[in-house]
């Protein structure tokens, strides 16, 4: 987790923002706080995307789809606004590396380990496509490995 920068809120939506994760195109993702004291990940939308109508709409499309899955090896979704200043999804917050930082650290998975990754992985995808949704970000930056699996 990164410190905090100037431009970078303190909350979002009930979550006290407490560092960073990550940036990538679609914008920022955040370290937070729920009011219960859960830990969570929040997705703020960047502004260039966030002021297009039709990334909006698609946008709101993928929090109802992202509530609706459920599954074991998915991050739940706890509260989003996709109509704030700026749009944004929380999740709960998953405690490991991704399977990019592990490979990069430690080599390749040994392949018992691969079996339950691929597991995993598949019940994941399972639970994401009952829910209506296709994974069109899957890589191993975005597969996170916690003590539960993947």
């Amino acid at each position: 987790m990164e410190p905090l920068q100037a431009d970078d809120p303190t909350l979002v939506g009930r979550f006290r923002v407490v560092g960073r994760l990550g940036v990538g195109g679609m914008g920022r993702v955040y370290a937070a706080t729920a009011p219960d004291g859960r830990r969570a990940a929040v997705k703020v939308i960047r502004d260039g995307l966030a002021d297009d109508t039709g990334f909006r709409q698609r946008f709101r499309r993928e929090v109802a789809a992202a509530s609706a899955v459920v599954g074991l090896f998915t991050a739940r979704v706890l509260d989003a606004d996709p109509d704030a200043e700026p749009p944004w999804l929380a999740t709960e917050f998953v405690e490991g590396p991704s399977l990019r930082d592990a490979v990069l650290t430690h080599g390749p998975v040994p392949e018992p380990a691969l079996a339950d990754l691929a597991r995993g992985l598949a019940e994941a995808l399972a639970a994401i496509h009952a829910a209506g949704l296709v994974h069109r970000d899957l890589k191993p930056a975005n597969v996170l490995l916690s003590p539960g699996g993947p």
